[in-house]
């Protein structure tokens, strides 16, 4: 067994795990925090998608002793305490998801994209979400919804890790 410490949406950790343990299978199965989904177990769904010191990683394919020291978030952590992030809210208000097992990833996918780029054009949105699937909605409503989170991220001027 192996101890690593994370900090996890903003609490630390110390957990033990295996060796051999997924990033995945530590936060749901150590840390509890079931919203994490575990999907194709090969990196290509994205359901997975946690924020790796900022940057959002396949959680299942990387292992947890690898994220020792690091700071990771959540889909329980995107949320602030006045409510949903605006992220969360635009996909609500777009129709940006329909049975949700996507809807994790796409999420923290499109915070690190907002992050990064505030202003992101379609094209940037389309190569962002890339790597997750969503077998429902198709990706009309996807995009919608992130172009929408861009606009009202940047009429309140907060950026897409500290809005709430």
């Amino acid at each position: 067994m192996n101890s690593i410490r994370l900090t996890v949406n903003g609490r630390e950790r110390e957990i033990e795990v295996e060796a051999c343990k997924l990033l995945v299978h530590a936060v749901r199965e150590d840390l509890g925090l079931t919203g994490t989904h575990v999907g194709c177990l090969t990196g290509d769904c994205g359901a997975c998608t946690v924020l790796v010191d900022g940057a959002s990683v396949k959680s299942c394919s990387v292992l947890a002793v690898q994220a020792d020291g690091a700071e990771i978030t959540t889909i329980e952590g995107v949320a602030g305490d006045g409510g949903l992030h605006p992220v969360q809210q635009a996909f609500w208000d777009e129709f940006g998801f329909q049975c949700g097992y996507c809807l994790p990833g796409m999420l923290l996918t499109a915070r690190e994209l907002l992050d990064r780029t505030p202003d992101p054009d379609d094209d940037a949105i389309v190569q962002a979400i890339n790597g997750n699937l969503c077998r429902c909605t198709g990706y009309g409503s996807i995009v919608r919804a992130i172009r929408c989170a861009a606009t009202r991220m940047a009429a309140s001027g907060e950026p897409a890790g500290e809005a709430s």
